[in-house]
């Protein structure tokens, strides 16, 4: 409809325009260093339309040949992307080969080159070779000496999954040397120095846990085994204690199994009074298996009053087998029997577990209840062993040969 009458419009003023010119056609005089030009004024109009065509002309030709090369250049990206999203699906469905040879393809072409030679590079060491590897990240490191922190953190990263810690570690302390407190470096320095079992190391690396980029759970773990190493290996002062754990993130600090672990060694170095406030204030902010239990293995001065604890807690908690099994240890160190029998029986009915069958084994013992004893500890052995078929021979009766 619009064009319509747009079309109407042009008719119109063309009709009337050229009614005019034809009474009166005009006249146009140019003089312009010594030419003279004379026309009407319809011609006039007709010379500056020409004029106007060809000056678009000439500007068309004249950006042409840009224009061409940057159509080839487009083309030539396009296809470098498409042999880049070619070589990444390869990858992912475990035709390494052919995604690398894709990915290499595409190098010529693109204008970011840096995501194919590090894909590349994972390629080749899928397939087993960690020469062609390392090439493929030379040669990203010297096109892009801009990028040597991103090359060096995924060859870092692919040494540790190739399992050549002592490369690993060679190549993060380049990193390290620039900078210091990058977060990926630091967590693949953790996991490095897990992996090497270097709890020392890992110690002195927890106070930058926090800024490393780790899952939480991974965070707390990793704190957890290398502080139950060091409690492990050797002996530790309150102040060397309190220093490893001030050092530690602020989150890490309220993981249960971290608290248990500083309760532990609370207990060790006879601050058992000490180490039960802080379990009893970790269950006051969140419920757990673990407190539970490491509440029942500390040794306050007070264990009575420790046992009213958890028998208050058990009026809210009537059916925690855990906390069952802390009760019955509580009335034992109390010598209350007859109770911690009780407890026990609870727990292994409500959810048997190995805890329960081996303290319930030593309290029958004590009560001189020895068959009973051994078969509590045979129920418990069998929680945490895989079960074996018997050997057909076992199966035979002593008669038989």
């Amino acid at each position: 409809m619009r064009f319509v009458l747009l079309s109407l419009m042009a008719l119109f003023v063309g009709a009337l325009t050229a009614h005019f010119f034809l009474q009166d056609p005009g006249y146009v005089g140019i003089n312009f260093w010594g030419y003279a030009a004379e026309m009407s004024v319809p011609v006039f109009i007709l010379v500056l339309g020409v004029a106007y065509l060809a000056v678009r002309v000439l500007v068309v030709l004249w950006r042409t040949p840009r224009r061409l090369g940057q159509a080839v250049a487009d083309r030539r990206l396009r296809r470098a992307g498409k042999k880049l999203t070619r070589g990444l699906i390869h990858l992912a469905e475990g035709e390494w080969s052919k995604g690398e040879q894709l990915l290499t393809q595409g190098l010529k072409n693109t204008d970011a080159p840096l995501i194919n030679y590090l894909m590349a590079a994972r390629a080749a060491q899928l397939q087993g070779s960690s020469e062609r590897r390392d090439d493929w990240l030379k040669l990203a490191y010297e096109e892009l000496p801009e990028a040597e922190i991103a090359v060096l953190l995924t060859q870092a990263e692919l040494q540790l999954e190739h399992n050549e810690l002592e490369r690993a570690l060679a190549t993060l302390s380049r990193i390290q040397e620039a900078r210091p407190e990058h977060p990926v470096a630091l967590a693949l320095l953790a996991r490095i120095y897990k992996a090497l079992q270097d709890w020392d190391q890992l110690v002195m690396l927890l106070p930058k846990l926090g800024q490393a980029r780790l899952m939480p759970e991974i965070t707390d773990s990793l704190a957890a085994e290398g502080f139950q190493a060091i409690l492990m290996q050797r002996g530790i002062s309150k102040e060397e204690l309190d220093a490893l754990w001030s050092g530690l993130p602020a989150k890490t600090r309220k993981s249960p199994k971290l608290v248990c672990l500083r309760s532990q060694a609370l207990n060790m170095l006879g601050r058992g009074n000490e180490a039960e406030r802080e379990i009893r204030a970790a269950l006051k902010r969140h419920w757990d298996k673990e407190l539970v239990l490491g509440y029942g293995q500390i040794e306050t001065e007070e264990p009575l009053r420790q046992l009213k604890q958890a028998e208050e807690w058990l009026k809210g908690h009537p059916e925690d087998a855990a906390l069952l099994v802390t009760t019955a240890r509580l009335c034992m160190v109390n010598e209350l029997w007859g109770k911690a029998k009780s407890y026990l029986e609870s727990s292994i009915a409500i959810a048997p577990g190995s805890n329960a069958y081996a303290l319930y084994g030593r309290l029958l013992n004590k009560l001189g209840r020895e068959e009973e004893a051994k078969a509590a500890f045979c129920s418990g052995l069998a929680l945490v062993t895989d079960p074996v078929a018997d050997p057909p021979g076992l199966n035979q009766s002593e008669g038989k040969k």
